[in-house]
């Protein structure tokens, strides 16, 4: 049990996905300007991102490893993650048309998005098993969730403060979450 908590926590907080590996940058800048969308978005990520370590790594312990397919791992993850956003995507359109459409683009860039395939090939070369995966993936994910909500929160406040011009829009998200991944790499130092 200790292990599956260290796994999760090192995946939402110590290696955080964005702040800490630089991976889902374009959604995390793209999506966060409203609270609401970052964390319809975060939700999709947390559903999408579980699910496909659980896939990834059933795929790979059962089918590629096997029978020696290794090499294919990144074809296979790439078509396990389209499968399920198309699925995420379809749910939103019909249960929630206001979210689908604030999140606009990024929705289905989920599919490319390094961050979630990150994870999954993260799992295998960790070995972790079947638990393992899933636990890194939720992690991580929660983890992106936390790093995009928190951002959308600042972009909010920042809206309202008197700025200097040449600082206004892209340069103060930049620095920002520039902050944001210095505070986050303070969680490096803890020890279980």
């Amino acid at each position: 049990m200790k292990t599956l908590i260290m796994i999760m926590l090192a995946g939402a907080l110590i290696n955080n996905v964005v702040l800490n590996q630089f991976l889902g940058i374009c959604s995390f800048l793209g999506v966060s300007s409203r609270i609401k969308a970052s964390a319809s978005l975060g939700g999709a990520v947390i559903f999408v991102m579980t699910i496909a370590s659980a896939v990834a790594s059933l795929l790979y312990d059962l089918l590629l490893k096997p029978y020696g397919l290794d090499y294919m791992k990144t074809i296979v993850f790439i078509l396990v993650i389209a499968a399920l956003v198309q699925i995420v995507e379809m749910f939103l359109k019909k249960t929630s048309p206001a979210i689908y459409k604030a999140l606009g683009i990024y929705l289905p860039l989920i599919t490319t998005n390094c961050a979630v395939l990150g994870v999954a090939l993260t799992n295998v070369q960790n070995e972790y098993n079947f638990i393992q995966s899933v636990v890194a993936g939720f992690g991580t994910a929660v983890g992106y969730t936390i790093a995009i909500v928190l951002l959308a929160s600042i972009r909010t406040r920042i809206r309202e403060a008197d700025l200097p011009r040449p600082l206004r829009g892209a340069p103060i998200v930049l620095i920002a979450a520039a902050l944001m991944s210095i505070a986050f790499m303070g969680f490096s130092h803890i020890a279980f």
